[in-house]
């Protein structure tokens, strides 16, 4: 028995999850470990193409997906986003972080795409919860573990465009928001829905057969029931196979609405491996693949964000290793974790990919021990 199944299995055996699929991949080398069941009710063994909600492991999806407008000559990363974007062509930011909401002043400068692309619009989710500004924005930007709560993206905009940046454009690394941006601004510069670009532009050439924002009813027999903690800490169903992904919602989340498989994010992870490239289709270049998975954040804007960073950067729509702090932190590998128990990264020195698919929810941002011991056994 392998160091991956005994690991997986254990957190299995004490009732952590029904369910998980771990996959290490160095090279052609392939190990995929699939241990438990896709329920609690245990009515079906967790499979190699079993189905999940990724939530936040959708980040880099999107973050490609803009940078091929890049590519195309659409958009810049220089181009202030207000011309595809009107309502946050005059933002207004609080005068320090812990400022009210009405003592504000005007944004410094435009947002631009690299902000999107950097997390650093001034809207999101620093360390501290409390202070004025993020408390109105939890009004906003809800749960993305849950999409029908979201109105669609005009909606959701324009009432976002209401909040007063935590900090200036390009001041601070803020969780979440700008994945959600990101999206928007796709599906209005390309003139397509998000769901329809992403299709055209990355499922399709990489053979993505099984990740969408809904999943139809000829899939469902392979997707897994979504977990959370109820107010006791007990285990309660949050979605089920014919639940909240049975059809496109109202706003496809760029942040984290995609549902998909292991095999899916590794096409995904190949794709990044390569320099841009796959089944000898060029997705991205070079050029747009070093900046993904390149660290843009300063030291004291990774300390802004420590709570979700651990001390380590940000790419574009996903995390940098920058410190070896555990075992699993090689400084340069790429990726990031997902609210519904998933995980995802990349080691570009050592081509390797390690990416890990359970179906329940993180109680907070701090990656859960399963993750971490996932973590340690794939950089074994």
């Amino acid at each position: 028995m392998s160091a991956l199944r005994t690991t997986l299995q254990r957190h299995v055996d004490d009732g952590t999850v029904p369910g998980a699929l771990g996959l290490v991949a160095r090279g052609a080398d392939v190990e995929v470990v699939t241990v438990g069941c896709v329920d609690a009710e245990g009515t079906a063994p967790m499979a190699r193409d079993s189905i999940f909600r990724i939530a936040s492991i959708s980040k880099p999806v999107t973050a490609a997906a803009v940078l091929t407008l890049v590519e195309d000559g659409l958009i810049g990363l220089d181009d202030p986003v207000e011309g595809w974007l009107p309502e946050l062509a005059k933002p207004t930011v609080v005068r320090t972080p812990g400022a009210p909401v009405d003592d504000v002043v005007p944004a410094a400068r435009p947002i631009t795409v690299e902000d999107l692309l950097s997390s650093r619009t001034g809207w999101g989710f620093p360390s501290d919860f409390s202070l004025p500004a993020v408390r109105a924005l939890f009004e906003v930007q809800k749960d993305g573990r849950a999409p029908q709560a979201y109105p669609d993206p005009d909606t959701w905009l324009a009432a976002l465009a209401q909040v007063p940046l935590v900090y200036q454009p390009g001041e601070a690394w803020l969780y979440g928001t700008s994945s959600d941006l990101q999206g928007i601004l796709i599906a209005r510069v390309s003139g397509r829905t998000l769901p329809e670009f992403l299709a055209e532009r990355i499922f399709e050439p990489l053979g993505m057969t099984d990740t969408a924002f809904e999943v139809p009813a000829a899939k469902r027999d392979r997707f897994t029931s979504f977990y959370r903690a109820d107010a006791t800490g007990a285990r309660e169903l949050a979605d089920a196979p014919d639940g909240d992904w049975s059809h496109i919602p109202a706003f496809p989340s760029g942040g984290g609405g995609l549902a998909s498989t292991a095999d899916d994010w590794l096409a995904f992870a190949r794709m990044l491996l390569d320099g841009g490239t796959a089944n000898g289709h060029r997705l991205l270049s070079p050029t747009s693949v070093s900046r993904m998975t390149t660290n843009h954040l300063t030291a004291r804007q990774r300390q802004i964000g420590s709570l979700f960073l651990e001390d380590q950067g940000w790419g574009y729509g996903a995390s940098v290793d920058v410190t070896p702090a555990a075992p699993w932190n090689v400084p340069g590998r790429y990726g990031w974790v997902g609210g519904t128990g998933t995980t995802a990264h990349i080691v570009p020195s050592t081509g390797t990919v390690a990416i890990l698919l359970t179906q329940v929810a993180m109680e907070n941002p701090v990656p859960t021990p399963l993750m971490r011991d996932f973590w340690e056994c794939a950089a074994e």
